[in-house]
């Protein structure tokens, strides 16, 4: 995806690892690229039942117990297994675990488009007609446009076909709406007995 980007003139950075970090993501507030794409595990725990996230036990009875949906779910970046270790919860450092609550006091308003390409990053609570709580509400507080996200785990290797065809198909489109329609429709033929392959991804504007 990188070299794809940089191939078109655009300027591109890349934090993994140690850089991928949930300071290094707090800093973008005020000063957000046009777009973000995160390739990393996010969580959302359902209120008082069991999550289906692989995070250790212990760690979900914490989350989980939060009255906030904002609280119950969030992306985990660099440095996040320590703080799990330690429990360190709700912790005011940056220690990896980075809650939708806390995306939400950002200012991502410079952001165009957020993908997630995590998986179940687009669930969270229902409130009533206010729509769904989770990480996809907190990007929208923090002022971002559009987010495409998905709604189950999808495998590895569908998810990297889907985002690059999907990328592949934006720059021949003049909307990302139009990019992510025509990706759907690729990744139907390909995957024509097998939507689970490929529909878990949605887009909200």
């Amino acid at each position: 995806m990188k070299t794809f980007y940089q191939k078109k003139g655009k300027v591109v950075s890349v934090w993994e690892s140690d850089n991928a970090s949930e300071k290094q993501f707090k800093n973008l507030s005020g000063q957000s690229p046009n777009l973000i794409h995160i390739a990393t595990h996010g969580f959302f725990f359902e209120n008082s039942e069991k999550s289906k996230t692989s995070i250790d036990d212990e760690v979900s009875n914490i989350y989980r117990s939060s009255k906030d949906p904002l609280l119950r779910s969030g992306l985990i970046l660099s440095g996040a297994n320590q703080a799990w270790g330690n429990n360190n919860f709700y912790s005011d450092n940056e220690d990896g675990i980075l809650t939708a609550m806390e995306i939400a006091n950002l200012d991502l308003s410079n952001t165009s488009i957020v993908v997630l390409s995590a998986c179940e990053t687009g669930l969270g609570d229902i409130n009533g007609s206010e729509g769904v709580y989770g990480l996809q509400r907190a990007f929208k507080m923090a002022g971002v446009d559009t987010l495409i996200m998905s709604l189950w785990q999808v495998p590895d290797k569908e998810t990297a076909i889907f985002m690059e065809t999907l990328y592949k198909n934006w720059t021949k489109n003049n909307t990302i709406r139009a990019a992510f329609i025509e990706t759907q429709r690729n990744l139907s033929r390909k995957y024509k007995d097998d939507p689970f392959k490929w529909a878990a991804f949605v887009l909200l504007e």
